[in-house]
């Protein structure tokens, strides 16, 4: 017996250049150092009143500063007017 089990992070793969573009345009935005880790993770709610998909977009510098920032939509659907919405 096989049983479907819900993720919160979907396994699906993203196009690679997809997130190297997402990536760039956080590292413009914020002026961001090269050194600075930049992680996209794509999420499933399955709460009332949230979004089906997000995608929450951390950074991490060296000195440990980090900032976190959500977007509504799948990566695939992520627009560069999305990211210039974003505030630091």
């Amino acid at each position: 017996m096989m049983l479907k089990r819900k993720f919160m992070f979907n396994r699906k793969k993203i196009n690679p250049e997809i997130t190297r573009k997402i990536k760039m345009l956080i590292q413009e935005q914020f002026n961001l150092t090269d050194d600075t880790l930049i992680s996209l993770s794509e999420l499933n709610c399955h709460e009332p009143n949230c979004p089906p998909t997000e995608t929450v977009i951390t950074t991490r510098a060296l000195n440990g500063e980090s900032c976190i920032w959500k977007i509504a939509k799948p990566i695939s659907e992520i627009k560069i007017e999305d990211i210039k919405k974003l505030e630091n």
